[in-house]
């Protein structure tokens, strides 16, 4: 069965490029261009790995994350924030982070490498 992972980006065109990507390396991937409904969406996709932009429109992906590692039915996701924004370096060893960042833009390597870390580390 292939390991699946949900993406969450406002940006069409990074949601294309990184489902691209995901796709060819054996992944199986839902897209999604908001954070509206996210709960719902994980419990239907049932995904191994969150990949999610920081910026998302009126939804912050940070509270995002937040919400899902305080919950203790969601709190096992591994999220990867992907940002051309921010520099999370320092805010990953605070309550509610997320597990990695990805800076924005990203290297193919960098993208593969953090997945299957975090895949493996599930």
């Amino acid at each position: 069965m292939k390991e699946k992972i949900l993406i969450v980006d406002d940006n069409k065109d990074t949601l294309e490029i990184i489902s691209l990507i995901l796709t060819d390396s054996g992944y199986e991937i839902k897209c999604q261009n908001h954070g509206n409904r996210i709960f719902e969406v994980i419990n239907e996709f049932q995904p191994d790995l969150l990949l999610m932009d920081i910026m998302l429109g009126l939804t912050d992906g940070m509270a995002i994350c937040q919400e899902i590692k305080k919950n203790i039915q969601y709190n096992h996701l591994p999220v990867i924030i992907v940002s051309g924004t921010y520099d999370l370096e320092q805010s990953l060893d605070l309550p509610g982070a997320p597990n990695d960042y990805l800076a924005k833009p990203f290297d193919i390597e960098a993208l593969l490498n953090k997945v299957k870390k975090h895949l493996k580390a599930n």
